[in-house]
């Protein structure tokens, strides 16, 4: 118990009365499945490769029970539209997505669209993404300029949040950089829409520059993960002599599966901007992850830098 959940589901759970379920380590999508059914929560809140995880359990074990769940939050990282439709429709179980971290205390937007929109594909477009800021959460998009950016659905920059229960400074660190006024500068990138869903398309130090252009790792990755036969893909920016930077797809297969990496950018094509395109694959066999279950991109660019991230080449 640290860092966000420290301070989110057990005061929910305190403040409406609930039983508080802690499943300590045992993280596994078996244990899992059997604490879920064992103990029948209506609610559970992590990341979404654990959730992949227990789809796939869930998928190969019809016996599972998780029919308890009807109301799940996931965030930590992007979470895919495929992943939230598989459950919903397998497994009638209901993902939806929320964003913040830390400093937010931990939640500042939550991706809950109209009930009357359910089916829809407007309404999936909108819960792929990361959801409308809280009230009394105050959310700002700013360009590199420091300008306020458009809330157009196009328009990028970085999200700025400010509130109540918003971190504003930190303890005995004056000049951090980290906060402007009061706003709390993330660090994630992002376009807001008209009607105020935020959609995230990278953090800050993981988006690639490409020939002057951004290339949403984020997207790549969801785009990826969509391809049946993809358990995990985790993109990470390659040194190129032309371009500065080109797209590097660390990609993880179902077992049995002989997917190629032609197959792979097929798949892409139509999905993402041709640019975006990346020129190589790697097949890894995990993604490496932190102490959280987030994709640990930090090992993944030191694996490449070290020369033990071989990928196969596109021609």
């Amino acid at each position: 118990m640290f860092h966000a959940n420290a301070w989110g589901l057990p005061y929910g759970a305190v403040l409406a009365g609930s039983d508080l379920v802690l499943p300590d380590r045992f993280l596994g999508a078996e244990p899992l499945a059997g604490l879920i059914a064992a103990e029948r929560p209506t609610l559970m809140g992590c990341v979404p490769t654990i959730f992949s995880d227990l789809l796939r359990y869930a998928d190969e074990h019809p016996e599972v029970d998780l029919s308890s769940l009807d109301n799940c939050a996931c965030g930590g990282s992007a979470v895919p539209k495929q992943l939230m439709r598989a459950f919903e429709e397998r497994h009638n179980v209901r993902i939806f997505q929320a964003w913040g971290m830390t400093e937010t205390s931990p939640v500042a937007t939550y991706s809950r669209p109209r009930e009357e929109e359910a089916g829809s594909e407007p309404y999936w477009e909108d819960r792929a993404k990361q959801g409308r800021p809280l009230p009394w959460v105050e959310l700002r998009i700013v360009d590199d300029a420091g300008a306020e950016v458009a809330w157009d659905g196009d328009s990028t920059g970085e999200i700025e949040v400010r509130g109540p229960w918003i971190a504003s400074g930190y303890f005995r660190d004056s000049d951090d950089g980290k906060f402007d006024s009061g706003w709390l500068r993330t660090g994630d990138i992002a376009a807001v829409d008209q009607k105020g869903f935020v959609q995230i398309t990278d953090r800050a130090k993981d988006v690639i520059k490409s020939g002057g252009e951004w290339i949403s790792s984020v997207e790549l990755e969801n785009e990826l993960m969509a391809h049946p036969d993809v358990v995990e893909a985790a993109v990470i920016a390659k040194p190129d002599e032309r371009w500065s930077e080109r797209p590097l797809c660390c990609v993880v297969l179902r077992e049995g599966c002989q997917t190629g990496a032609d197959e792979l950018l097929e798949h892409l094509r139509g999905r993402v901007a041709k640019w975006w395109l990346p020129d190589e694959f790697a097949f890894v066999s995990e993604i490496p992850k932190t102490s959280v279950g987030k994709f640990d991109k930090k090992v993944l660019r030191g694996r490449l830098a070290e020369g033990d991230l071989e990928g196969r080449v596109l021609v």
